[in-house]
């Protein structure tokens, strides 16, 4: 059993333009990396039970890159959605609604490769990036 990490932020917006800016892939483009000397040049997302998301991840320079993919097991419209990575990790995304910001609680199965602080610290960086993109938009 794999350990679960948990990130958070408050988004200065209300729900459902953190929902539209979370989930569509105009926008993931423009925010979907941990450090700006990263960049996520494709997304797509298919928002339904069944459906794949997916985003390319790489460096500027071209040194590195993956794509990051996942298939929705569950999706309650502008609230929360929980899919699964190929490697059988799920995530949980929890939008909630706090006035006029929005409060995100993603949970995720940690991976083996690299330390829980680091993978955590990555993640943290992505949803820090998406606040400032969502908020200066």
């Amino acid at each position: 059993m794999s350990n679960k990490i948990i990130i958070t932020s408050t988004v200065n917006a209300d729900i459902k333009k953190v929902w539209d800016y979370y989930t569509n892939p105009i926008h993931i483009t423009k925010w979907n990396f941990a450090d700006p000397s990263w960049q996520c040049p494709f997304a797509s997302n298919d928002m339904r039970v069944g459906g794949k998301y997916s985003a390319r991840m790489e460096a500027k320079d071209g040194s590195f890159g993956f794509d990051f993919e996942a298939i929705y097991d569950e999706i309650i419209e502008g609230e929360s959605f929980i899919y699964t990575m190929p490697d059988g990790r799920q995530v949980t995304a929890n939008f909630n609604n706090n006035g006029n910001r929005t409060d995100i609680i993603i949970k995720f199965d940690a991976e083996q490769q690299n330390p829980i602080e680091m993978q955590k610290n990555g993640w943290q960086a992505i949803l820090d990036n998406f606040k400032n993109y969502v908020e200066t938009n």
